[in-house]
C-alpha cells in the first residue's frame, strides 16, 4: 500500500482538531453574546466549563466512533451529512442525560442546545466548503471542459448530471437540460436549468457555446429517438447517447459509458427481438454445428445458441484468429457449462466435412461459411463458386448422409435477381437446398436478409474510420438504397426460422423501409460534430462491379406466405430435381476446369436464370424511377 505523504497521513486528527476549534469558538461567542450581555458573572461561566467539555466529548466522540472522520469529505453526498446530523442528535441526547446525572453546574438547556446546534452546523459547513474548494481546484487543474447539453431531465439524465458534477475526472461541463415535460421547463436541477422543450433546441442553444449533446432518454421509442437525433444532426454538435441498459445507467462512471450514436439508432423502427419458447426447445440439449462460426453472423449465432443450453456447440471456421477469439469469449462467459468444440476446417474439403459430421453427429447445422464481399468476388468469381457453391454442396450432402435433423443456410437479399457473382452463388445455394426436397430426411431451409450493420466489411465501420481520419467519406453512388438490420436481429431471425418446420423453404424478414446510403453518411458526419461538404467531404467513387443501385424489395406481396411470426415470411420456390442440379453442377465444374473469370460468369448465368448484368438492371431501375417522378 502506498504510504500517505505530508499532512494527509494526519487527516483524521486534523479534522477532529478543526471540530474542537469550531466548538470552542461557538461556545465563547455564545457566552459573550447571550449570558455576559444579560449580566451573567464570569465565575458562573467558568463553572460551566466541565459541562461544555462533556458536551464536546459527546459530540466529537460520537462522530469519531461512527467513523465520520474516516469519510473522504471531498466526495461526500447527502447521506454523509444526514448521518452526521443523526449522530449529532444522538450525541446531544446522551450529553443531556449524562450532565443531569453528574454533580456539575448545568448550562441552561436553551443555551446548551444553541451551542450544540451551531457547532454541528459549522462543522458540516466547513466540510461542505472544503468539498466545493477541492472540486473547483480539480476542475481548474484539468483545463477547459466540454460544454454539453443533456436531452432528458428524467432519472437517467439527472443521474448523468450528478455523476458529471461529482466525478472530477470527467471532461464535461453541463450547461442545460432539454425535456418535453412542461412541469420541468424553467426549473433547476442541481443548479442546471431545464431550458425548454426538445424541439426548441435549435433556437435555445444559440450563443451557449455547447459543443456536445448527450441523449439521455433510454425509454424513448425508436421513432422518437430517430426524430431527436436527426434534429441534433443539424446543430453542428457532437452527439452521444447514454447506454440504454439498466446496468449502464446504474454505473459508477456513467459519463465514461456515454457512447457515440449508432446507425441502428437512426433506423426508426423497433428492434426485432425473437424470444420464442419454440427456439429454446429447438436448441436445448441438441448437438449444434455452425460453419463460418467465427464470422460476424456466425459468431453472433454461436452466442445466441450458447444461451439456450445446447448439448454441444461445434464451431467450424477456416480463419483461426476469429475462431480463437470466439472460443475465449464463450469460455469466459459460460465456462464448463458450455460443451464447446472448435474445428479449423474448410467447407471446400469434402472429406474433412464428412469426418466432422461422422465424429460429432450434429442434429442441427447453421451454414454461415461463405465469401460475401461483392467486389472481391467479382474479381475472383472462381473462389466464390468453389467456396459458396461447392462448399455448401459438401455440407448439404454430408448432412443428408449423417442424418442431420435440420440444415439452415444463411442467404442474402442479393440472391434476389442477382447482378453479381456473390449473389448468384447464394441463389444457387438456395437451389441446392430445393433439390433436396423429397429425397432427404433432413429439413433444409434458407434465411434471406439484407445488409447487416456493423458486420465485417460493412459500410458503417468504414464511414467511422474515414470520419475519424478527417475524411473524405466515400460512397459508390449517392442514389444507392439498402435495407439494414442489426447483427443480433439477423442471428435471431436465423434461429427463429430454423425452429419453424417444413423443408426447402426460403424465409425472409420484414426489414421495414430501405435507407439511402447518402443519408447514413451525412447523419454520421453531423452526429460526429462536423458539417458535411464543409468539414468533411462526401465523394462518389462510382458503382463497383456487380453493384445495384436499388436492392430488390424482399417483401413483395405476391409469392409470400405468412408464418407464426409477424416479421417472417416464406417465399414460394420452384422445385428442382436432383438430375437438373447435377447438370448445373457439371456446368460449373467444367467452367472451373477451363479457367478464366469470363467463363465462370457465363456458367453462373447459365445455371442461375435470374442472374443479370448490373448495368441492365440499374438502367431499368432509373427509367422506372424517372417515370414515377414524371407521373407525380
Amino acid at each position: 500500500m502506498k504510504e500517505k505523504k505530508g499532512l494527509s497521513r494526519y487527516r483524521k486528527q486534523l479534522v477532529f482538531l478543526m471540530d474542537l476549534v469550531i466548538a470552542n469558538i461557538v461556545y465563547f461567542l455564545m457566552i459573550y453574546w447571550v449570558p455576559i450581555r444579560n449580566g451573567t458573572e464570569l465565575q458562573q461561566i467558568i463553572a460551566w466549563m466541565p459541562n461544555f467539555l462533556l458536551m464536546m466529548l459527546c459530540l466529537c466522540g460520537s462522530l469519531w466512533l461512527s467513523k465520520s472522520y474516516d469519510s473522504l469529505w471531498r466526495y461526500a453526498e447527502t447521506d454523509e451529512y444526514i448521518a452526521m446530523m443523526a449522530m449529532g442528535a444522538v450525541a446531544y441526547l446522551i450529553y443531556f442525560v449524562v450532565q443531569k446525572l453528574l454533580p456539575i453546574p448545568k448550562i441552561p438547556s436553551v443555551l446548551s442546545l444553541c451551542i450544540y446546534s451551531m457547532s454541528l452546523l459549522l462543522m458540516m459547513t466547513a466540510r461542505f466548503a472544503y468539498r466545493k474548494y477541492r472540486m473547483k481546484v480539480t476542475s481548474r487543474n484539468q483545463g477547459q471542459k466540454v460544454r454539453c447539453a443533456i436531452i432528458g431531465a428524467g432519472n437517467a439524465g439527472v443521474a448523468l448530471l450528478h455523476e458529471i458534477k461529482n466525478n472530477s475526472s470527467n471532461h464535461y461541463q453541463t450547461v442545460c437540460f432539454f425535456d418535453d415535460d412542461p412541469e420541468k421547463i424553467g426549473k433547476y436541477i442541481h443548479g442546471i436549468e431545464v431550458k425548454g422543450k426538445i424541439d426548441m433546441m435549435p433556437l435555445l442553444l444559440r450563443n451557449t457555446m455547447v459543443t456536445e449533446i448527450i441523449f439521455a432518454i433510454p425509454s424513448a421509442d425508436p421513432i422518437r429517438r430517430k426524430e431527436i437525433l436527426e434534429m441534433c444532426s443539424a446543430l453542428h454538435c457532437h452527439v452521444k447517447v447514454l447506454p440504454d441498459t439498466l446496468a449502464a445507467v446504474q454505473s459508477d462512471n456513467l459519463s465514461q459509458n456515454v457512447r457515440n450514436v449508432k446507425i441502428d439508432d437512426l433506423l426508426g423502427r423497433e428492434r426485432i427481438v425473437f424470444n420464442n419458447q419454440e427456439v429454446f426447445d429447438f436448441l436445448r440439449d441438441k448437438v449444434v454445428m455452425v460453419t463460418g462460426g467465427g464470422g460476424s453472423i456466425g459468431s453472433e449465432l454461436c452466442r445466441q445458441i450458447a444461451k439456450r443450453s445446447p448439448k454441444e456447440l461445434i464451431v467450424v471456421d477456416i480463419y483461426e484468429n476469429n475462431a480463437y477469439d470466439l472460443q475465449q469469449e464463450l469460455k469466459m462467459t459460460y465456462g464448463k457449462e458450455l460443451n464447446l468444440k472448435v474445428e479449423i476446417a474448410s467447407v471446400r474439403d469434402r472429406e474433412k466435412v464428412r469426418k466432422l459430421m461422422d465424429f460429432y453427429r450434429p442434429q442441427i447445422i447453421f451454414h454461415a461459411a461463405a465469401h460475401k464481399h461483392v467486389p472481391l468476388m467479382e474479381e475472383c468469381p472462381e473462389e466464390a463458386v468453389k467456396n459458396n457453391v461447392f462448399g455448401t454442396y459438401n455440407v448439404v450432402h454430408a448432412a443428408d448422409e449423417f442424418g442431420v435433423d435440420k440444415f439452415v443456410l444463411i442467404s442474402t437479399d442479393k440472391a434476389v435477381n442477382p447482378t453479381n457473382v456473390m449473389g448468384a452463388t447464394k441463389r444457387f445455394c438456395e437451389m441446392i437446398l430445393q433439390s433436396m426436397k423429397g429425397v432427404s430426411h433432413t429439413e433444409y431451409v434458407a434465411v434471406r436478409f439484407g445488409n447487416v450493420l456493423g458486420s465485417n466489411g460493412s459500410v458503417i465501420p468504414l464511414f467511422r474510420r474515414q470520419i475519424e481520419a478527417g475524411g473524405p467519406v466515400t460512397i459508390t453512388d449517392k442514389r444507392i438504397i439498402r435495407y439494414f438490420m442489426t447483427i443480433p436481429e439477423a442471428a435471431q431471425l436465423v434461429l427463429e426460422a430454423g425452429a419453424m418446420a417444413a423443408s426447402a423453404e426460403v424465409f425472409v424478414l420484414d426489414m421495414g423501409h430501405p435507407v439511402k446510403i447518402l443519408d447514413l453518411a451525412e447523419n454520421l458526419i453531423k452526429l460526429s460534430g462536423y458539417t458535411p461538404y464543409v468539414d468533411i467531404d462526401i465523394i462518389q467513387t462510382g458503382l463497383r462491379p456487380g453493384e445495384k443501385l436499388y436492392e430488390e424489395l424482399l417483401m413483395k406481396s405476391d409469392g409470400l406466405m405468412k408464418t407464426t411470426s409477424s416479421k417472417i415470411f416464406i417465399e414460394r420456390q420452384q422445385e428442382i430435381s436432383q438430375q437438373e442440379m447435377d447438370v448445373k453442377l457439371q456446368i460449373l465444374r467444367e467452367a472451373l476446369e477451363k479457367g478464366g473469370r469470363d467463363n465462370v460468369r457465363k456458367a453462373m448465368k447459365q445455371v442461375v436464370p435470374t442472374y443479370r448484368d448490373p448495368d441492365e438492371v440499374n438502367q431499368q431501375a432509373e427509367e422506372k424511377l424517372a417515370e414515377q417522378n414524371t407521373a407525380q
